[in-house]
């Protein structure tokens, strides 16, 4: 099955919820009037696509219906779809041109970062790079051992130490053995403790100087996995970890276990932090690089190849 049909199968619930109750609220509708712009912001709002951001919708659509005398409901519906692929453009793109290029994961426990990680090398491999993975979240019990496994899903390297290394020391390694054995992208699974930010932040500067000092030229990646299944629970992680970490990019998990898909928009719009991959199930070809309007088409339109199989 094409990616495309598994994002339309992983946001069936987020679908049904949200476009669902926008169909509820314009049906019968000859005039679109303040009520329906209510219903809306509302319904985006439980849609967990956060306050601010259903708020700006709602008033892009208001300026949008005048502007165009739009009066049916497919061509407003139409309009909410493009406005929120323009919200979630920009940014998305994940730009590894040096070689190697570099990827730092940073997550809480259980939100798919070790899966993640071992998802993108597949797909980085899939595209003919040789990739090195750094097990350098070398505090949590068993994630070494997580990430090997993964490791030898995807076919690609990995560089490990004893658990409770100097996770520095894990990717300096990474990188030393990334040059020597010509890898076109290093990716480092780093720890995500937030019970003490200053340790965050010690330990990541520390990595930081490692990567400043071995590769200052190449591309890199702070990417922050989220679990789209905690909704806003997610937003205000990211708000703690942007305190500490400079973060490029998202990486939204488990969006087909939920109906707050609309929490892509929160990220997006109120932390001004692009979504750069999502994962919409459990296979090893379930994560990919973020298209805004190939989600916003699967968010609000239904359709056949739903059903269908490339």
């Amino acid at each position: 099955m094409g990616f495309f049909n598994k994002l339309n199968k992983g946001l069936k619930k987020t679908r049904d919820s949200m476009s669902g109750a926008i169909n509820s609220a314009l049906y019968g509708k000859n005039e679109i009037d303040d009520e329906f712009y209510d219903d809306l912001e509302e319904i985006l709002i439980m849609s967990d696509v956060g306050v601010t951001t259903s708020e700006e919708i709602v008033s892009r659509l208001r300026d949008a219906v005048f502007k165009k005398s739009l009066h049916k409901a497919k061509d407003v519906k139409k309009e909410i779809k493009n406005i929120v692929a323009n919200i979630l453009s920009g940014g998305v793109e994940v730009d590894m041109i040096t070689v190697p290029s570099v990827i730092l994961v940073i997550g809480v426990n259980g939100v798919g970062k070790t899966t993640s990680i071992g998802k993108m090398a597949a797909m980085f491999k899939s595209e003919g790079k040789k990739v090195i993975l750094g097990a350098a979240d070398t505090f949590r019990a068993a994630a070494i051992d997580q990430l090997e496994i993964w490791a030898d899903r995807a076919g690609v390297d990995i560089v490990k130490h004893k658990e409770g290394a100097d996770p520095a020391a894990v990717v300096f390694d990474t990188i030393e053995a990334g040059k020597a054995r010509n890898a076109d992208i290093i990716i480092c699974d780093t720890a995500g403790r937030l019970h003490n930010k200053k340790n965050l932040m010690d330990e990541l500067n520390k990595i930081y100087r490692v990567m400043d000092k071995l590769l200052p030229y190449a591309d890199r990646e702070i990417l922050l996995v989220l679990d789209a299944t905690t909704g806003q629970n997610a937003v205000n992680q990211a708000k703690e970890f942007l305190d500490c970490a400079e973060i490029t990019g998202i990486i939204l998990t488990k969006l087909d276990g939920t109906a707050k898909g609309g929490v892509v928009l929160a990220i997006k719009n109120d932390l001004k932090v692009p979504v750069k991959f999502i994962g919409v199930g459990e296979g090893i070809d379930d994560l990919r690089p973020f298209d805004p309007m190939d989600f916003a088409e699967s968010l609000f339109e239904e359709r056949e190849e739903d059903d269908k199989e490339d």
